[in-house]
């Protein structure tokens, strides 16, 4: 097990998937920088758990949509544990508003958190990464929103768009850092369970039209989009590079 990643930095973990992800690989000698946009209380629960596992956590807040953010917690990680091994962007939204109600600053806000936060941990994070070797990885978490059009009365155009952006950006990216053994892939999920009190882009009747959507009859729950990332993230893993890897009940049949 030496080629697994000890230093990952993860962001959204203060909920759902990352949270999710920080709680499965939390061992003793892994180190964890988890960051959240505003679920301080949350991620300092998560950090809690991880920590009686035996893992080393550092905690951050702040919104990715930040343009200064990303640069500063591959910073603060390479200062607190001499590292960036891996990377799991986590951070994002659904953004549910139509052509005609969206705005400007809306659709560029979901490439700033999404797209454009992914490029530059990625870009602060080159030289730690490359170091790394095949202990290298880095994930981001797409949607299926970028693949799945034909939902009804709902219409997530911000969100589609700064998804697929993301995964042509982990494409472009898995070429480049091939050749250090650094692997780079990306996971999208399809309907997944919210925890209770968070933030939920649909309403009730929306849920119960996604449910008749999914061939599988149920939602996924976070932590089975975690073991992927957990599988992506270990030795196991290390001849997958540039893929994206569907987890949606067989959404996209």
């Amino acid at each position: 097990m030496a080629d697994v990643s000890k230093t990952i930095l993860v962001t959204g973990a203060g909920s759902g998937i990352g949270a999710a992800l920080c709680r499965r690989i939390a061992a003793p000698g892994m180190r964890m920088l988890m960051h959240t946009g505003s679920h301080a209380d949350r991620l300092a629960k998560v950090a809690a758990a991880c920590t009686a596992k035996g893992a080393q956590c550092h905690l951050e807040t702040g919104d990715m949509a930040d343009a200064e953010l990303p640069a500063r917690l591959v910073e603060i990680c390479v200062k607190t544990f001499g590292s960036v091994e891996a990377i799991v962007h986590c951070a994002g939204f659904a953004d549910r508003r139509k052509l005609g109600e969206l705005p400007d600053d809306g659709f560029e806000k979901s490439f700033d958190v999404i797209a454009r936060a992914m490029f530059k941990l990625a870009n602060a994070a080159l030289p730690h990464l490359v170091a790394a070797g095949p202990r290298g990885r880095v994930i981001g978490v797409s949607s299926f929103l970028a693949h799945v059009h034909r939902l009804g009365g709902d219409a997530f155009p911000a969100s589609a768009a700064s998804k697929a952006a993301l995964e042509g950006l982990i494409r472009s990216m898995a070429s480049q850092f091939a050749s250090h053994g650094v692997t780079v892939n990306c996971v999208i999920p399809g309907y997944i369970q919210k925890e209770p009190g968070t933030p939920s882009s649909l309403d009730e009747a929306g849920w119960q039209r996604a449910l008749a959507r999914v061939p599988l009859g149920r939602l996924g729950q976070p932590d089975e989009v975690a073991a992927v990332i957990a599988f992506l993230l270990g030795p196991d893993a290390a001849y997958i590079t540039g893929q994206s890897i569907h987890i949606n009940g067989g959404l996209t049949l």
